[in-house]
């Protein structure tokens, strides 16, 4: 089995697979370790706004996406209680893609894994990252596989963390505080079956404590999903006594937001409900960094109210690895490779900086002002009066904010001189 490579990415999600993809592309040896066996469900909003598509196509998986995602998004909701206001979201430049769609991650992780795969990239599955050590030019990466009792080590002189902000490395999990806060905003999702719920309206909704959203995605089935923090969850289950949490929220949403309650009167629940968390949106992003590029989540996240996680998590990795594959062949081994690193660094946390914290400043407004439905409610006789302020606010929450010319990456592939460094391939005994 090969043991070095260019590059290792730890994290097999949307911006793990989409960092593989461009970088096997453009003739990089990379290694794609993931953890879980795919297809998997994931608690996530499932929203993929118009702006990624065309990076999709770029990416490959362009048609295929199309194929299986739900109808298009033309509207968005605002449901706080017995209120409820909706508008137009907008339209993208782009005539060949207008409309965001939404797609379950089951699906959208497998179309990037499979991609990955196809233009060669090293997928590890089900393999365990145990531990990240060494820096830039030099990473050691101890793996292990779910089938084998030993680890083993892969060499890089480029790593890139991509795994959510609530999973650690098992190495690093005695260092995470295991404090818990009333303010902890915990995650929920669940997909239901014969959902009243137009196709391609996104309703946004309030209710004391926590918000959440609903869509119709692939196989005309819903997803419901939310935060909700945690003092109001432990309310809500002396509330609902004897229920398991994901019951509490199902109950909580129906009486808190009638919206729901009329989503789901003749609903049927597709498998349990997900729960993740704590999710703490901020940027962990530092300015400065000789370790692992961060991407995705790992780098920060914005309040899921506005449903940019899977967009942060593709164009963080498109941000990186444009960086990357510019700075062709020297990103080699050494003190050399150092330098250059931290310049990479330097230059990507600007772009992703520029790119994402307007919208990561607006998602947090936006979530506190949802979880109070008071000053929803006041929100609401207002866009009575101007439904196009809701589409405004989704224009600055970046539905349609795209990256300068996604095109223009595939032509950065032919000038790659060298990979970062010559392979060496071990072939070790099963």
């Amino acid at each position: 089995m090969q043991t070095n490579y260019d590059a290792i990415i730890i994290g097999a999600g949307a911006s793990g697979s989409t960092a593989a993809i461009l970088l096997a592309q453009a003739g990089w040896s990379v290694a794609l370790i993931e953890k879980q066996d795919f297809p998997r469900r994931k608690v996530c909003g499932e929203c993929i706004a118009a702006s990624n598509l065309p990076l999709l196509d770029v990416l490959g998986i362009g048609d295929a996406f199309a194929a299986m995602a739900g109808a298009e998004l033309r509207r968005v909701a605002l449901l706080c209680g017995e209120q409820a206001v909706s508008a137009a979201l907008p339209c993208s430049e782009d005539k060949s893609h207008p409309w965001g769609r939404a797609l379950g991650r089951e699906h959208l992780d497998v179309l990037l894994l499979q991609r990955a795969q196809a233009v060669k990239a090293c997928v590890l599955q089900p393999c365990t990252a145990i531990s990240l050590s060494g820096g830039a030019g030099n990473f050691r990466c101890s793996i292990a596989f779910d089938d084998r009792d030993e680890a083993m080590t892969l060499c890089a002189p480029v790593a890139i963390a991509a795994y959510g902000s609530w999973q650690p490395l098992p190495a690093d999990r005695t260092c995470r505080a295991a404090e818990r806060r009333a303010s902890d905003l915990l995650a929920f999702k669940a997909n239901f079956s014969n959902v009243r719920l137009d196709r391609g309206l996104l309703p946004v909704l309030s209710f004391r404590g926590g918000y959440g959203g609903m869509v119709v995605a692939d196989h005309d089935t819903a997803t419901v999903a939310c935060c909700i923090r945690r003092d109001r969850l432990n309310a809500c289950r002396r509330a609902f006594p004897g229920e398991q949490a994901g019951a509490v929220v199902e109950a909580y949403l129906r009486r808190e937001c009638v919206g729901v309650q009329d989503a789901l009167s003749r609903a049927a629940r597709v498998g349990p409900w997900l729960a993740a968390g704590p999710v703490r949106p901020g940027v962990r992003l530092r300015r400065r960094c000789a370790d692992a590029f961060l991407i995705g989540n790992a780098a920060g996240e914005a309040h899921p109210i506005i449903g940019e996680g899977i967009s942060m998590a593709i164009q963080s990795a498109w941000l990186l690895c444009e960086e990357l594959v510019r700075s062709r062949g020297v990103l080699g081994r050494g003190i050399d490779a150092q330098q250059c690193q931290r310049q990479i660094h330097q230059r990507y946390a600007a772009h992703w900086r520029a790119h994402f914290r307007p919208r990561m400043r607006l998602a947090a407004l936006f979530a506190q002002a949802a979880m109070r439905p008071t000053i929803t409610s006041s929100v609401l006789h207002l866009l009575r009066c101007a439904p196009g302020l809701l589409t405004y606010s989704a224009r600055l929450s970046g539905k349609i904010q795209r990256l300068s010319n996604p095109a223009a990456f595939a032509l950065l592939a032919p000038t790659l001189v060298q990979p970062a460094h010559r392979v060496v391939k071990t072939h070790l005994g099963a």
